[in-house]
């Protein structure tokens, strides 16, 4: 389907763009001139297009991206100077941590296609992905501590992401790390130069969308519970998804067609 403007800046400039496409819906970042920063806008625009992803049962994978030359530079500084009130700011960080809560309950995994810098809530972002995938040309910081603001919020996910270590580093001296970094680290998953980027983004989609859905969904519901609890919990809880899962028909599908050594047809694509 075409690119679908979801919010209008003053300009008539769209804020947020989503493409669908072969079962992926790319959502796109489109404050190019303010490097996608975060504004109150653009949050509740991704709020209410990720609730309408998760009901659209045409998406398999969502890739979140970026225009301009950067990713995302994190909350929008010039707006939130222009409110100084408490109540204001409860009210924004709450918004931004709902949007990154949504991307951790939607059904679908969702991708980061990270071509240029990702700094504070914009690293936070690329943390709060299932997978990520960045450009060579990639930049990753959490920078709230140099204008003398810690980014507490960001350290959830990015604390979720790298060890405990090298998020305090990061998050205490503000300083960037370069994309091969961020992949030894464990915050994105492949490094490409940034001429493939689009290709693999698309590949990694694609091998997902070749499982079964109930697979996937059920797998990242899992996943994301069980590594909250403890080990005798976690067991239990994942023994009986499993269960669960193994009384679905893709599953039957799925282990005849190993024996039978063709491809599965799945019934839930």
């Amino acid at each position: 389907m075409p690119a679908t403007a979801i919010a209008l800046q003053t300009s008539d400039e769209p804020i947020l763009l989503r493409h669908d496409a072969g079962g992926i819906a790319t959502v796109t970042l489109n404050r190019p001139k303010q490097y996608n920063s975060l504004s109150e806008e653009l949050l509740t625009e991704l709020q209410s297009t990720l609730e309408a992803i998760a009901r659209d049962e045409s998406v398999r994978v969502v890739v979140i991206a970026g225009s301009g030359t950067a990713f995302c530079a994190g909350h929008d500084l010039k707006q939130m100077r222009a409110n100084p009130r408490k109540a204001y700011y409860d009210k924004l960080f709450a918004q931004c941590s709902d949007v990154m809560q949504k991307i951790l309950h939607l059904p679908q995994p969702v991708i980061a296609r990270v071509h240029g810098i990702a700094t504070a809530a914009g690293c936070q972002l690329v943390a709060q992905c299932d997978l990520a995938v960045a450009s060579d040309a990639a930049r990753f910081a959490v920078s709230g501590i140099n204008v003398g603001l810690f980014c507490s919020t960001p350290s959830v996910s990015l604390g979720r992401n790298v060890s405990r270590k090298e998020a305090m580093e990061m998050l205490l001296t503000g300083d960037f790390i370069d994309a091969a970094t961020a992949k030894s680290r464990g915050l994105v998953n492949r490094v490409v130069p940034a001429d493939k980027l689009d290709a693999e983004v698309k590949a990694l989609a694609d091998a997902i969308i070749k499982k079964s859905s109930v697979a996937v969904t059920t797998g990242k519901k899992m996943f994301y519970k069980q590594i909250e609890m403890g080990m005798e919990a976690a067991y239990e809880y994942a023994a009986e998804v499993m269960a669960c899962n193994m009384m679905a028909e893709d599953v039957g599908e799925g282990i005849d067609a190993f024996m039978q050594k063709r491809h599965p047809q799945w019934k839930h694509k």
